[in-house]
């Protein structure tokens, strides 16, 4: 996993590099100017290049890198949202350079005209203005420039974090630019790494400043950023003896009248995960229209004159649970998932309407009986932290560490760069998927997944491995139809799982005999 990094615990990263490490700040200025000007021309030909510039550390990147992109062949000309005057340290040693090279420099003072002008002949526009530390709302001079940014039809580089975006939540400070490019220095930012943020940023390229791997870790770090190979690490061949009761028998509490089809896509993703049984347990008006639909799904009715009794009979010899696709929110359904979370004692995943019912108690959680992961979309994260999904996407990490705090168990929050939280444990954020997961129908799938996992794995990992496969599998869909971004069925999801899993296994050496 690749560490994600705060606004404080970058800053600390670059003092420790420059203090203990004895990296001179000038040399990580040159080689992040150096990586950010390879990422340009990776993208774009050496054409006209605007850079805009502030007056801190940010700037004096932008200094350097329109320097590197003029030796480059590339015509490139400077705004300076900044009195040269007040640049000081590595920034004014860059902008010396930039001068010294012949580089064309225009001082913003008070007007972006002249920024407005240059915009509408720029092949490339780079955002320089601020750094990771900005913690205010844009305002003045830099809010025209990032307007102006914003405006142009010219292909657009942030550097380090898009200027105006919070560097710890991803939130939008005052107004943003909108890259088309970001190329962040050192370590992901937990802001990049958000729905808001990616919606920002738009591709995210990562630039190494020459300090030793790992530099990180006394200094500490906010997140883990989730890889492919950490996901293989929890897979494991299976024996050449296996059979369907050694694979894990997961049960699904799920489906009622108009709603089948929620424990029916759950049911069909545990089994693609690679359960070796699947029970549906359901109200006795909907078992009739689920066994009439799949036949490798096993069917059981919930006596709503004898709950504990019928539960408790279902839960018999089974390996994981899965509850709430569909499953309503009324009385009886409250009954069961509370049943559960008190006397169960195997691992369970938490979903939709068993969520629901316990609207502003996550505490609930906490004292079920068994392992328990739970996952929440953000409104649901919000109606049980007592706020809005508004609140809940503003600082995905804070609802993360409130959920898990609260719960005291492994939670999901789903949505992009979906997020992992447990007791002990650093945040894990997902980078796969594609907008085409917006289908109903994509969570029910992605709880069967996660309970198949848990018939194998521990909850954590269980949980992370499944929201990863979830993304892939999307990811896969969409490759098979030209890039799609919409029209995705959730069973659609399930069916790549089992191919995904062997490709994971086998890229990552997991499966060799």
């Amino acid at each position: 996993m690749i560490p994600v990094l705060s606004r404080d615990e970058m800053r600390a990263f670059d003092e420790h590099a420059i203090e203990t490490c004895k990296v001179p700040g000038l040399v990580l200025m040159e080689n992040a100017a150096r990586g950010v000007t390879d990422a340009i021309l990776r993208q774009r030909p050496a054409g006209r290049v605007v850079v805009v510039c502030g007056g801190g550390n940010n700037g004096g990147d932008g200094l350097a890198i329109a320097r590197q992109l003029r030796t480059r062949g590339a015509e490139v000309q400077v705004f300076l949202a900044a009195p040269a005057a007040k640049l000081t340290g590595d920034a004014r040693t860059n902008l010396d350079a930039y001068r010294g090279v012949g580089g064309a420099l225009v001082d913003l003072v008070d007007d972006v005209a002249p920024l407005r002008t240059a915009a509408l002949s720029a092949t490339v526009i780079v955002d320089a203005l601020f750094g990771t530390g900005l913690d205010r709302a844009t305002a003045g001079l830099a809010q025209a420039a990032i307007q102006v940014i914003n405006d142009a039809r010219a292909f657009k580089v942030a550097v380090d974090v898009p200027s105006g975006l919070d560097t710890n939540t991803g939130a939008t400070l005052g107004s943003a630019v909108h890259a088309d490019l970001t190329v962040t220095l050192g370590h992901y930012k937990l802001g990049l790494l958000t729905p808001s943020g990616a919606a920002t940023s738009g591709r995210l390229e990562l630039v190494d400043l020459g300090v030793p791997p790992g530099l990180e870790e006394p200094l500490g770090h906010s997140a883990l950023l989730l890889e492919p190979s950490d996901v293989a690490r929890t897979l494991s061949r299976r024996a050449v003896g296996a059979h369907k009761n050694s694979a894990g028998h997961v049960v699904v509490f799920a489906g009622s009248t108009g709603k089948v089809g929620a424990a029916l896509m759950a049911a069909k993703a545990a089994f693609r995960a690679g359960a070796g049984m699947v029970t549906i347990a359901t109200w006795p008006e909907a078992a009739l229209a689920v066994e009439a639909r799949v036949p490798e799904v096993m069917t059981r009715s919930i006596a709503r004159d004898a709950i504990v009794d019928s539960v408790d009979e279902i839960l018999d010899g089974k390996r994981a649970v899965v509850m709430g696709p569909g499953f309503g929110t009324d009385e009886e359904a409250r009954a069961v998932i509370e049943h559960i979370l008190k006397t169960w004692e195997g691992p369970s995943v938490v979903d939709a309407d068993a969520l629901a019912v316990f609207e502003g108690s996550p505490q609930v959680f906490a004292a079920a009986k068994g392992a328990t992961v739970l996952t929440p979309h953000p409104g649901e994260a919000g109606r049980l932290l007592g706020m809005s999904a508004l609140d809940v996407e503003a600082d995905r990490f804070a609802a993360i560490d409130a959920l898990v705090g609260r719960a005291r168990c492994v939670a999901v929050l789903k949505g992009a760069h979906t997020l992992v939280g447990a007791p002990e444990e650093k945040t894990v954020i997902n980078a796969s998927g594609t907008a085409a997961l917006a289908t109903a129908g994509a969570g029910d799938v992605l709880a069967g997944i996660i309970g198949a996992l848990l018939c194998t794995t521990d909850p954590f990992e269980a949980a992370y491995a499944g929201v990863h496969l979830h993304g892939a599998a999307a990811e896969a869909w969409s490759a098979t139809q030209g890039g799609a971004d919409r029209g995705l069925l959730a069973s659609e999801i399930a069916d790549q799982v089992p191919h995904l899993i062997a490709l994971l296994a086998a890229a990552h050496g997991r499966w060799v005999l």
